[in-house]
């Protein structure tokens, strides 16, 4: 049976790593773990992780606010026999500040939407002709949040990151629409007990997160071992499979 290959991004810790674990627990899988830094004691120890049968972890250097890394990175898998890709998740981002609109600051703007947007397109520009030559139902996943959403936005500050990701929406919308082969969404997977997920938290007065890693990493790996354009191609798809609107 051929592999079925995964391309993250951030794939360290936070979700990045339980992603990592989710997939590489599976038989029949290689995981293509993208980190900023494979020196890296966190990037070493994903060569140490539990693996299905046939499945091993490949690490590769990626920087997100770096246009060329994409590219680099994806040169990297293919000189060690990389020939596809099947899944790709555009995991990597930030949040450091959450100011309201009347604070923001137009440099942190700008930094949010490096990081969490441009990134995310030049992972699928530099993986895009990878994609092409699955010979299943590739996927390009874009990690998205509710703070980004139009119709049910938090009523909290979120003057950067929030801002930074609804611009991911639209991406994944035209992406979508414009590769007829490609099943291409939005994958949110809830507020969840990360690092930065309880930090910021904490920052709005909570004592962590509500969703569970568990939880989020199990609902996230099923939607992207199964689910089809049909079913999420272009769309908001929260951890549960449950397609919600902007």
């Amino acid at each position: 049976m051929a592999p079925i290959i995964v391309f993250i991004t951030g794939a360290n810790r936070g979700l990045g790593l339980g992603l990592v674990k989710g997939f590489i627990a599976k038989p029949d899988h290689i995981v293509i773990a993208a980190v900023r830094d494979p020196a890296h004691s966190t990037a070493q120890a994903l060569a140490e992780l539990s693996t299905g049968e046939g499945s091993r972890v490949l690490v590769v250097k990626y920087e997100a606010n770096v246009e060329q890394s994409a590219f680099d990175a994806v040169k990297e898998a293919t000189d060690q026999d990389i020939r596809h890709l099947d899944i790709v998740v555009a995991n990597a981002g930030i949040a450091k500040l959450y100011p309201l609109v009347k604070d923001v600051k137009r440099a942190d703007i700008v930094e949010h939407i490096d990081v969490n947007v441009l990134s995310a397109v030049s992972l699928y520009q530099a993986t895009r002709g990878l994609l092409q030559k699955s010979t299943g139902k590739p996927i390009y996943a874009f990690m998205g949040s509710g703070a980004g959403a139009f119709a049910r936005q938090p009523p909290v500050s979120n003057a950067v990151y929030g801002a930074s990701k609804s611009i991911v929406n639209w991406y994944a919308v035209l992406i979508n629409a414009e590769d007829n082969w490609l099943n291409a969404f939005v994958l949110d997977p809830g507020w969840v007990q990360t690092d930065m997920g309880n930090a910021v938290a904490r920052f709005w007065g909570l004592e962590e997160a509500p969703e569970t890693p568990e939880n989020s990493i199990t609902g996230m790996v099923e939607i992207l071992s199964t689910g089809t354009k049909e079913q999420y191609g272009g769309k908001f798809v929260r951890y549960t499979g449950e397609v919600q609107e902007w």
